[in-house]
């Protein structure tokens, strides 16, 4: 081959290359997320328990059936306002496989407050053949694997829309506006008065929505709070050990100057 035409077929085949490239950037391109006020946003802020306890029961009742909840043991949800006793009921709901006992047999139990959230599938190729073929995510550290997690969680939760005309979904996906490429396959997981709240709380998409996405942030950081008091004390200490350095040195500088 010579050297012209080495150099036209390397043309195109930097072309085609930088094509495919532009392409996959636009199929994967991410989606501006709209921005909510947040109780625990800021070095200040705390969560709103109630609002935790709502979500955790959005979570119970609608995601843990696809979605586990790996990290996060019964006997943590005291964060939440719960009691001991509250929490125990809540941990004999589930049942653990345990063992092996005497006979070299595993078995199912009550769970108990130090035993983790059980996942609703043994494995994940059961979990995919419930889910057409889709491995519905651990949900723990959810809020953390994304960017802007939380905004991001509460967006997707209330992006599903019909699809706009002329817009093919792949069979089983369904049109959310705040995913990258538009295409889930998660079906909207969230309704209109889908949960009857403990507390009375209207169950709107968008209470939801916003309740189980501060019970996933507090699921993927509990000692967000602890953190954030550390900090501030951490950053006083400094700011008062600061000034007594200073006023000593002047003491002991005076003579000098």
């Amino acid at each position: 081959m010579g050297a012209r035409a080495f150099f036209w077929v390397t043309m195109v085949a930097a072309v085609a290359f930088s094509d495919g490239i532009s392409s996959a950037k636009a199929a994967g391109k991410a989606v501006d997320i709209p921005s909510q006020e947040w109780s625990f946003q800021g070095i200040f802020g705390t969560f709103d328990r109630g609002e935790l306890q709502r979500g955790f029961q959005v979570y119970k009742e609608v995601c843990s059936g696809c979605h586990s909840l790996n990290y996060i043991a019964f006997r943590n949800l005291v964060d939440l306002g719960f009691n001991e006793i509250e929490i125990k009921a809540i941990a004999a709901e589930y049942e653990v496989e345990d063992g092996p006992n005497d006979d070299g047999e595993m078995y199912s139990r009550a769970a108990l407050p130090s035993d983790r959230f059980p996942a609703p599938f043994p494995n994940a190729n059961a979990a995919r053949a419930s889910n057409g073929g889709a491995l519905p995510p651990d949900l723990s550290l959810m809020a953390e694997a994304r960017s802007d997690g939380s905004n991001y969680l509460f967006a997707l939760m209330t992006g599903y829309r019909d699809p706009p005309a002329g817009i093919v979904l792949a069979e089983g996906m369904n049109y959310n506006v705040y995913f990258s490429g538009h295409q889930i396959a998660m079906a909207m997981p969230l309704a209109e008065d889908g949960v009857d709240y403990a507390d009375g709380t209207k169950a709107t998409v968008a209470q939801q929505a916003r309740d189980v996405t501060a019970f996933l942030t507090w699921a993927s950081e509990p000692n967000m709070e602890q953190r954030k008091r550390i900090g501030v004390m951490t950053v006083l200490f400094l700011l008062i050990m600061t000034v007594l350095l200073y006023v000593s040195k002047r003491r002991v500088w005076a003579a000098v100057h």
